[in-house]
């Protein structure tokens, strides 16, 4: 089997017959052999059209689930039952257009690991969601990039309609929460190339949205785990906390020399300052960067680190005084800067100070795009 199609579906009774006809159409000349895998939550008589379907269409099977899981464990029932090479994951809802079916498939089998419809390149448009419904999208894929290193070069990382080499999910435990189980294919797969194809995501034209406040519960909820299963997202975390604790030493090591040793308050606090980097230097060696394949010793690793402490520090200085001259309030352009040099911190030590080669290279992924929309009919 060439390719398999996963359905997830949950009371889409009316939209069953248009996609399994709409997927014929588009593939009668793609020569490709495929078959068609409704994994079913529904409540309605949805599970009904599916059987009658099925007995009449060799290429359609379906996976009926008593218990309702959710959308994306659903499709983890049905990468596992899938016997495609390939697999091309979409909703049953025809808001994505079986009509690209055979582009995915030709770049997944030109070598390409995983191939993402995407409505945020150049050519593609979410003009089938409400402006609230737009703004909770944007939301939810800015949260994901910000958590997930991974995330950051794909523009529609919280898509549910993709395509994969199933054998990138070869050594991935999928386990995921709710319904963006995109975000975590492209967390724990094993792949390097990526390509993004634009299209144009419409209003559907039967049933009922699925969206609601439990799920975005759960995605934000999946995004924590996320991150506490991924390492290199887990630094990033870690780094931020070290360097709070950092303001915490700095301040009571201040207060100690200036107030019990009675130093002077420019001595003080350039010693305080110092304390405070060798702490965030110690547990940064010690926690954040401890599983790293690094080879540095201490001696080249403390003064890169407060080198580009150093920086840092300048960096946030620099950035709030420009803001300033805009007429920007001194405490947003200090935080402003603190945000922009904890991001050059944390990408100087984890490139220089503490270099992990593994880890680079594990997660190096090439994205690439193109420009031809199609739209749903």
């Amino acid at each position: 089997m060439d390719l398999s199609i996963v359905i997830p579906s949950y009371n889409e009774r009316d939209n069953i017959r248009p996609i399994v006809s709409r997927i014929h159409e588009a593939l009668r000349d793609a020569f490709v052999d495929y078959d068609i895998w409704f994994i079913d939550d529904s409540t309605d008589e949805t599970v009904d059209v599916l059987q009658e379907v099925e007995q009449v269409d060799e290429r359609v099977h379906v996976h009926h689930r008593n218990d309702a899981r959710g959308l994306a464990s659903a499709v983890v029932d049905g990468f596992e039952l899938a016997r495609g090479t390939y697999v091309i994951v979409m909703d049953a809802d025809l808001q994505h257009p079986p009509e690209l079916l055979p582009n995915i498939y030709k770049h997944l089998k030109d070598g390409t690991d995983i191939v993402i419809p995407s409505r945020f390149v150049h050519g593609g448009s979410d003009g089938g969601l409400g402006p609230f419904r737009k703004f909770v999208s944007w939301i939810a894929r800015v949260m994901g990039q910000i958590a997930l290193r991974r995330l950051r070069k794909i523009s529609d990382c919280t898509s549910g309609f993709f395509g994969l080499r199933k054998e990138i999910l070869k050594n991935a435990d999928l386990d995921p929460i709710g319904w963006k189980i995109l975000i975590e294919v492209l967390v724990k797969g094993t792949y390097k190339t990526v390509h993004e194809i634009p299209y144009e995501f419409l209003a559907r034209d039967a049933g009922e949205s699925k969206m609601s406040l439990r799920e975005q519960w759960n995605y934000f909820r999946h995004l924590l785990r996320l991150v506490s299963q991924s390492p290199s997202d887990r630094r990033f975390i870690l780094f931020c906390v070290i360097g709070a604790s950092g303001v915490v030493v700095n301040m009571i090591a201040l207060a100690v020399l200036k107030y019990l040793v009675h130093m002077n308050d420019v001595v003080a606090s350039v010693i305080a300052s110092l304390v405070a980097m060798a702490s965030n230097y110690i547990w940064n060696d010690q926690i954040t960067w401890r599983q790293t394949t690094s080879d540095r010793s201490w001696n080249v690793k403390l003064p890169l680190f407060v080198a580009i402490s150093l920086v840092g520090i300048a960096i946030t200085t620099l950035v709030m005084r420009g803001l300033r001259d805009l007429h920007v309030p001194v405490l947003i352009g200090q935080a402003v800067g603190i945000l922009i040099s904890t991001v050059w911190s944390y990408t100087m030590n984890n490139r220089l100070t503490w270099r992990d080669r593994d880890g680079a290279t594990r997660d190096d992924v090439i994205v690439t795009r193109e420009e031809q929309s199609v739209r749903s009919v």
